[in-house]
């Protein structure tokens, strides 16, 4: 197929630069390796609250990712979902994208926001093969954990972010972080230290213990080795993304995200980037930065593809 811009990943940054793109007057195309719209947010947490978009007070994740959808169905793309993007071929025109499907896509752009490939969670240590039996890396359903004594490890703003959210439906959250300090945004730290979710600090996992699933877990922190009795384990260590396709492609990496300038471009002709997968000095990964960045790179790539229109787009109440 030939499109005027190819955008790889279809989170909340490929969905966003998608509608723009299209409100730009530009054909899309979209490439991810998930089966379904929405990337890590539908996969992982489709039921936690997001707060950090603008407009939204508070809004579920899936429904946010629902709204985007609708949005990106006004640029009329092509998807192409469960496919991961393994070739690229350079022209004097435009790029090829090729598919481990077989689908090769013809483009004037190429806009990687994420989607390359599948994302490992980054093992608990001491759990050993305990997956799938009380052990868990990501909470889809909140509910499945009711009335549940859960351990949450990690110090982020995932592991942060699920002690409150299971605080009021498990029968007691304990989290434990190896260190003193969290890597988790202020606020949620501060309403973590007022809820009732029992915190240990600083305190690592020596040992998980069961017979069918989890039943009692060894902490040690600076008093000595204290075992716990946890029906549920969350394992919120992050995630490590596959960028191999990337590497091959010559795209310049920098602390494993894509290097870019102020207009979003990589040092490869025709690419950008947008989003949690690229970096920069001063880079901030929040959903609204994301969105900022799709349209950075969206406005800047448009003319290279269509010479004819400008960078600056005006303002959309004008094109009402």
């Amino acid at each position: 197929m030939r499109v005027d811009l190819v955008v790889v990943g279809a989170g909340p940054a490929g969905l966003y630069a998608t509608y723009y793109a299209g409100f730009r007057g530009l054909s899309v195309a979209v490439v991810d390796a998930l089966d379904q719209l929405g990337g890590q947010m539908s996969v992982l947490y489709p039921e936690k609250p997001v707060f950090d978009v603008a407009g939204f007070p508070r809004i579920r994740a899936q429904d946010l990712v629902d709204s985007l959808v609708e949005q990106a169905a006004t640029a009329a793309p092509t998807y192409l979902l469960g496919h991961h993007a393994v070739g690229l071929e350079h022209g004097p025109d435009g790029v090829v994208l090729e598919t481990d499907r077989g689908a090769r896509i013809e483009a004037g752009a190429l806009l990687v926001t994420g989607g390359m490939g599948r994302f490992s969670p980054r093992p608990l240590p001491a759990g050993g093969d305990f997956a799938g039996r009380g052990l868990r890396y990501a909470v889809p359903r909140p509910a499945e954990l009711a009335d549940r004594h859960v351990l949450v490890v990690g110090g982020g703003d995932s592991a942060v972010d699920w002690a409150l959210c299971l605080e009021p439906i498990a029968a007691s959250v304990t989290l434990v972080h190896r260190r003193d300090a969290f890597r988790a945004h202020e606020r949620s730290v501060a309403q973590l230290r007022a809820s009732s979710v029992r915190v240990l600090t600083p305190c690592e996992v020596l040992d998980v213990r069961g017979v069918e699933r989890v039943a009692e877990v060894d902490v040690e922190g600076p008093s000595g080795v204290e075992t716990l009795a946890v029906d549920e384990i969350v394992a919120a260590l992050g995630f490590k993304a596959d960028l191999a396709a990337l590497s091959s492609w010559g795209i310049e990496l920098s602390r494993r995200a894509v290097a870019v300038d102020r207009s979003m471009r990589t040092n490869l002709p025709r690419v950008f980037a947008a989003g949690d997968v690229t970096d920069f000095e001063g880079k901030v990964k929040l959903i609204s930065v994301g969105f900022g960045e799709a349209a950075l790179a969206v406005n800047n790539l448009v003319p290279l593809v269509r010479p004819d229109l400008p960078v600056v787009p005006g303002h959309s109440s004008d094109a009402a």
